[in-house]
């Protein structure tokens, strides 16, 4: 397998943004990444695009064409193919690119990913979600996504003593660090006691304890190592890249309290990498919900399980801690565009390894770590980037 490394990233702002349209947003990032990497549009090979439903969002299916024509490489005829993994089919579509790119199928790969999820009504778009959920066994009995987070933050509190204060400051982290991201949806801290007094979404996760409907897109540009310094002298390694899939439905799982897909997949990404947890220096993880995240920094390994909640309290994921993670504002305060998720989680690694985070920027950050999660953990991908020596 070649190495790859990613040499351009461009971002829209996330939130509701009603002024623009599902074209203008992948329009919008994949030009600024195109233009960030250097590349000329005839050098494209491919194309992948991270969507997890715009068939229901905004009644648009075959989106891999209509975003080849938008960017304007239709008369190129380059393939480009769509990826759906639920919340993860951005960071699918960026394994696929990177896989394409690895195999020596394809020299240089433009991804990309999008979701416009705020044309709808707020009931609409929790049906939408529910689609990725286990339709006979969870969504036909009334579940909802907030309501199956609910039932893993309660058993992670009864299993390991986890407090409602501790999920709190998880979002106060993560509006901390998103006050401090040009691209975020929310850009002002929140108090902790805003959090505890917020209205109850599902108990113990209130309304600051879930990550908001979010329009967005994100893009990335993927090169060869050996064509690399022909573009730019500010390359990000790709040097781990794990896949892995669960049970759809929850009551099939021998734990809530973990995600095995996130394991797997994070061991996968490691083992390639040739490194452990302990040597990642950021990271972002999924925090569709607050509960989310305590979970992840145990899946990952960089706590022991069931010390996720004291890692918050501990100060130990903040950004000045030991691992900072969701330097971006993760999905909690950056916002959660379903299908662009994923790639700007890359995005936000790429700025940490260029040394390009502005105030949120981790001291001598070399290697960083993205995970992004389907559903409620029944796909995951985690990818492990290397800032490459001048």
């Amino acid at each position: 397998m070649r190495e790859v490394a990613v040499i351009g990233v461009g971002l829209t702002e996330f939130g509701e943004l009603w002024d623009k349209s599902f074209r203008q947003l992948i329009a919008e990032a994949g030009s600024k990444a195109i233009f960030d990497s250097g590349i000329g549009a005839r050098e494209i090979d491919a194309l992948y695009v991270g969507s997890m439903s715009a068939g229901r969002f905004i009644g648009q299916e075959h989106v891999g064409a209509l975003v080849a024509d938008q960017a304007g490489f239709s008369h190129m005829h380059i393939p480009a193919i769509r990826v759906e993994s639920a919340c993860a089919s951005g960071g699918l579509a960026f394994r696929q690119g990177y896989l394409s790119v690895a195999s020596g199928i394809n020299d240089i790969v433009v991804v990309g990913g999008i979701e416009k999820m705020t044309d709808v009504t707020g009931n609409a778009a929790s049906d939408i979600l529910a689609t990725s959920m286990d339709q006979e066994w969870e969504t036909f009995f009334g579940a909802t996504y907030a309501g199956i987070y609910a039932m893993i933050a309660n058993r992670h509190m009864h299993e390991y003593g986890t407090t409602r204060e501790q999920l709190a400051q998880v979002a106060v982290k993560n509006h901390a660090n998103g006050a401090l991201n040009p691209y975020a949806q929310f850009k002002r801290p929140i108090e902790l006691k805003s959090v505890l007094n917020a209205p109850m979404v599902a108990s113990p996760l209130g309304m600051f304890d879930c990550s908001p409907l979010s329009d967005g897109a994100a893009a990335v540009v993927l090169c060869s190592m050996d064509k690399v310094k022909k573009y730019t002298d500010k390359p990000v390694k790709i040097i781990g890249s794990g896949q892995a899939s669960d049970m759809l439905p929850l009551h099939g799982r021998d734990s809530l309290c973990t995600f095995e897909a996130t394991v797997y997949a994070a061991k996968a990404a490691y083992k390639q990498a040739g490194i452990q947890p302990k040597d990642v220096d950021v990271a972002e993880v999924h925090d569709c919900f607050t509960i989310a995240e305590i979970l992840a920094v145990e899946d990952l390994g960089f706590v022991k399980k069931g010390d996720g909640g004291k890692a918050i309290e501990n100060k130990i994921t903040t950004l000045d801690g030991q691992i900072p993670v969701n330097t971006s504002g993760g999905l909690k305060a950056k916002g959660h565009p379903v299908g662009a998720t994923g790639v700007a989680q890359i995005a936000e690694i790429v700025f940490q390894l260029r040394n390009g985070a502005d105030k949120r920027q981790v001291k001598d950050a070399r290697i960083g770590l993205a995970h992004n999660i389907g559903g409620g953990g029944a796909s995951c991908v985690v990818h492990i980037l290397e800032a490459m020596k001048k």
